[in-house]
């Protein structure tokens, strides 16, 4: 049946190969799936970031067919498969478990979805030998599942997944069953074989490394809704609203209101001091917004600077962290919040600095964003 809809399909643009349109999903009075529209493009490794209940793992269920949507549409190539049966649909699904056969061999596991389909056992032969291939797992091909490492294992699945060439493949937490290092070392080698396939992924994940690194682009969920879309490096240096700010990578937010709005710069008045940031935000002088910064974006200074009207608070050192080519520090202000500073130490000058040690924090006029929201 996939073959069938690949022939029905016809050749769209590559921008608008999946093309979610006003999707809705309710169950009784809740609403998982808020009204999003998205397009991806062809060949695009596409993530669904956001914390549990933000409506991502229904989305990407509509997306496979087990969840049928209350309101909206799913083109894929130029053909709606929203109400279409999830065995109709050109598209594999791996799931974070894996879920391979305990009593099949490596190659049996890859060749299973190609022996239902009907496929001729040569043909099958040189798929599975191909995908293993890709997947550098061929001297593994006849052993049984728990007679491989987790990143072995999700490998093995990700090779059944491509084995029939589907269209669209969706990714449900892949990485979440390997430990951290493992984790940080296949994120790499998934992506490098998606790409090498030339496969359109849509990935679900709550890691946001995981996402920033296999990623082309990023949307962000919350309460159904896409709060921000964008690649990787545009979600965390300019995030869209306080939520993304704050749930992408470590920040420091501060509350204040704005007194000076120009074309360049913008001036704001906060607790810990005023902030000069390089740019302007279209706002009223008194307005309510807050200053994000990132802690890899701030100098920590023993002495007070020259210029200390702005983008100058003064506390103390009470924690650190030594981590190698950075060290991480926790200072209190003096009005009693907390900063996060990431200091690389190829960029330090003189001794790590110490607890309770007076330290006066600055940064740069670029390195702020300021957020109506």
């Amino acid at each position: 049946m996939a073959d069938s809809v690949a022939s029905a399909a016809t050749r769209v643009d590559d921008s608008e190969f999946v093309r979610i349109d006003s999707l809705t999903k309710r169950f009784d009075e809740v609403v998982a799936v808020d009204n999003v529209s998205i397009n991806i493009r062809r060949g695009e490794i596409f993530a669904l970031l956001g914390s549990s209940g933000c409506g991502k793992s229904t989305l990407l269920r509509m997306l496979a067919g087990f969840e049928t949507p209350t309101a909206g549409n799913i083109h894929l190539d130029g053909v709606d498969i929203s109400s279409m049966p999830p065995y109709e649909r050109p598209i594999n699904m791996m799931f974070q478990s894996y879920a391979l056969f305990p009593h099949l061999t490596v190659a049996d596991n890859v060749a299973f979805g190609l022996k239902r389909d009907g496929m001729a056992a040569d043909k099958i032969a040189e798929r599975v030998q191909a995908m293993l291939n890709i997947v550098q797992l061929n001297p593994y091909a006849k052993r049984k599942p728990h007679q491989l490492s987790g990143g072995q294992q999700q490998r093995v699945a990700l090779a059944r997944c491509l084995a029939k060439s589907p269209k669209l493949l969706l990714l449900d937490e892949p990485l979440g069953a390997l430990d951290r290092k493992l984790r940080e070392q296949t994120q790499f080698e998934l992506q490098n074989i998606i790409k090498k396939v030339g496969v359109t992924c849509v990935l679900v994940t709550h890691d946001q490394e995981e996402a920033m690194t296999m990623a082309d682009r990023i949307a962000v969920m919350s309460q159904g809704r896409f709060l921000q879309v964008g690649q990787p490096q545009d979600i965390y240096e300019t995030p869209g609203c306080r939520f993304v700010a704050d749930f992408i990578g470590n920040v420091n937010l501060f509350d204040g209101v704005l007194e000076v709005d120009a074309a360049d710069h913008c001036v704001v008045r906060t607790p810990q001091g005023r902030l000069y940031v390089g740019h302007g935000i279209t706002g009223t002088a008194g307005m309510a917004v807050s200053v994000a910064l990132r802690p890899e974006k701030i100098q920590l200074r023993r002495n007070l600077p020259d210029q200390s009207d702005y983008n100058c608070m003064r506390g103390r050192v009470t924690d650190s962290g030594y981590f190698g080519s950075f060290s991480l520090y926790r200072v209190a202000l003096d009005d009693g919040a907390a900063l996060k500073v990431q200091i690389t130490h190829s960029e330090r000058h003189g001794e790590l600095l110490r607890r309770g040690e007076e330290i006066f924090a600055t940064c740069a006029p670029d390195a702020m964003l300021v957020l109506q929201s």
